[in-house]
């Protein structure tokens, strides 16, 4: 694994109605880090996910994943090293079975055979999901934490060095929730999260980004910055409910 497979300088977007979404972002990510990325709406969190596999290009600025700069040649490895979460997993599952969903990112890189099972069946070890259950069931008819899982697989199952998710567990249900927040303890590569749950981000992320209207605001210790009711409010969050009333308020 490379020993820091993100690295951006100076990044900076606007999309064409003039609504700037990212600001001037600097941010190194190491090997194995799980970093979450929180804001309000619209302070550029997807903006930003969404420029680290190359659906977005940089207008101003460099990012580098692995060794790769983002530039149009690059994208195929890029997007091999980097996988990509979507919030909504009816957005990412579209095959008509479970199995070609996980096969469809592998298949692609051009496994097939023996080595396409092994990946799959990997894949679905790794999300706690048993194939032979799940290989024939047609993804829209699973629940919201089932289909999470399949999406989770089918990147998993292209063996990427980095995963980003955006807002995993949004439409999830308390016990869907905690399995989800288990799986992700358990997986082994760099991990970005962009959320609003900033009691997962405790749980998860020793380290948080806060982004307010497209620039960093904080960058550091998660456990710092979730108990200062102040500086979260001023950027339109709130403190994780299982810290209770030990705010700090030293701003």
């Amino acid at each position: 694994m490379h020993h820091n497979p993100i690295s951006i300088h100076n990044l900076s977007y606007t999309y064409p109605d003039g609504i700037q979404a990212l600001d001037h972002i600097s941010l190194e990510i190491a090997a194995t880090e799980r970093v979450a990325i929180v804001g309000a709406n619209g302070s550029g969190k997807s903006t930003l996910l969404l420029h680290l596999n190359g659906i977005i290009m940089p207008q101003q600025g460099e990012i580098v994943i692995g060794e790769s700069p983002m530039l149009p040649r690059n994208l195929m490895a890029i997007r091999n090293f980097v996988g990509l979460v979507f919030q909504n997993p009816d957005d990412q599952l579209f095959m008509p079975t479970v199995w070609e969903d996980v096969a469809f990112g592998p298949m692609n890189q051009g496994l097939q055979g023996k080595d396409l099972e092994v990946r799959i069946a990997e894949a679905m070890v790794a999300v706690g999901l048993d194939l032979a259950k799940y290989r024939q069931r047609h993804s829209q008819n699973l629940s919201g934490g089932e289909k999470k899982r399949v999406a989770i697989a089918g990147v998993l199952a292209m063996q990427p060095q980095i995963l980003v998710f955006d807002e995993p567990s949004a439409q999830l249900d308390p016990r869907s929730r905690r399995q989800l927040i288990q799986l992700l303890q358990t997986l082994p590569e760099t991990q970005l999260i962009a959320t609003h749950d900033l009691d997962l981000v405790l749980e998860l992320c020793d380290r948080t980004v806060v982004l307010s209207d497209g620039a960093i605001v904080y960058d550091g210790k998660t456990i710092e910055i979730m108990g200062d009711r102040e500086f979260l409010l001023a950027h339109s969050l709130e403190m994780p409910l299982s810290l209770g009333n030990t705010a700090r308020s030293d701003n």
